[in-house]
């Protein structure tokens, strides 16, 4: 079994041998930036980690790794342009550099990209299978994305709403490239599902914690600045909690500051101290522990010697120990 950091180094450089260095320029070369602003790689390093569970032979799900790579940055590309974003992992969006138009364009290519690297696979039998898995979750990525984008507007939303949101935009693809992994690796379909469902509760643990560090965490180590969220009017976990549990003057006070555009620090100052005052943070930290306890439960069910399983195990728990 490969360390993480071997995985890293192994997708980067054949990322950059897969560079598109081709006309026209304007369609190329936004995918090409997008693809190189970094990132932590999480869902291509997931999918390799997922074949090299049952496989030692791993270069074979390369394309595979890049094809979620493409199809994570293609949604990001165009979520930035919905949000209005100026910026992705501190530098310019596509949209903003290129124009919008091009971000539309380019993105566009991007999915189409994606199935042209599924369709390398070694075993040409797996296609149908990855090909539904793949469809399968790149709906539900939408999905996600829809139901985000009607939040904003809905004066309301359950908990249980918000963590099915979640579950669509962001674990879905960590868990679907797991078990795409896994079957190019030779996986049985049994243990394939039990990989789908770790990465499911990883991923929906892992969006709770960035809830909690995006008011919580420490600017440096989060890498960006904090009470985003809060500044806003983001239906995370925090605020929706917050909402359920306010009574009377900390109520009255939470809604003030959510209405108040006028001073941005003021408000995430003010709604912070509401959150410490409820504890949320605290009932946020548990909800995740929870998701991440069920996790451990799906992994443990993989029928794979346990050595195997011990750096994937190590990176959940990096995940969710990410630094307040």
């Amino acid at each position: 079994m490969q360390s993480v950091e071997h995985l890293q180094e192994l997708f980067l450089k054949y990322l950059k041998n897969e560079l598109f260095d081709q006309s026209p320029r304007e369609l190329y070369e936004p995918v090409n930036y997008i693809l190189q602003l970094g990132g932590k790689r999480l869902r291509p390093v997931l999918l390799l980690m997922g074949a090299n569970l049952f496989s030692e032979e791993i270069d074979h799900a390369l394309p595979a790794a890049l094809a979620i790579e493409i199809f994570h940055n293609f949604s990001l590309v165009h979520d930035d342009i919905m949000d209005e974003a100026p910026l992705r992992r501190g530098q310019p969006t596509v949209h903003i550099k290129y124009g919008q138009n091009a971000g539309i364009l380019s993105g566009d290519a991007m999915l189409i990209l994606t199935y042209q690297y599924l369709n390398q696979l070694k075993n040409p039998t797996q296609l149908p299978t990855i090909l539904q898995i793949f469809n399968q979750l790149a709906i539900e990525v939408c999905e996600g994305q829809q139901y985000d984008m009607n939040f904003e507007t809905e004066e309301s939303v359950e908990i249980a709403a918000y963590l099915k949101m979640i579950e669509l935009k962001t674990s879905v693809l960590i868990a679907g490239g797991l078990k795409i992994g896994a079957l190019i690796g030779g996986a049985n379909e049994k243990d394939a599902n039990d990989l789908y469902e770790f990465g499911r509760h990883i991923g929906i643990a892992f969006q709770l914690q960035d809830d909690i560090l995006d008011t919580f965490g420490d600017p440096e180590k989060f890498g960006k600045k904090v009470g985003g969220d809060i500044a806003q009017n983001k239906k995370t976990f925090l605020l929706l909690k917050s909402l359920e549990q306010a009574r009377d003057q900390d109520r009255v006070d939470l809604l003030e500051a959510l209405s108040d555009a006028a001073d941005p620090n003021q408000k995430i100052e003010q709604v912070t101290s509401i959150y410490r005052k409820l504890k949320v943070q605290e009932q946020a930290s548990e909800l995740m522990e929870d998701y991440l306890k069920k996790a451990f439960i799906y992994l443990d069910r993989v029928q794979v010697e346990d050595a195997r399983k011990v750096y994937l195990r190590n990176l959940a728990n990096q995940l969710m120990m990410r630094e307040i």
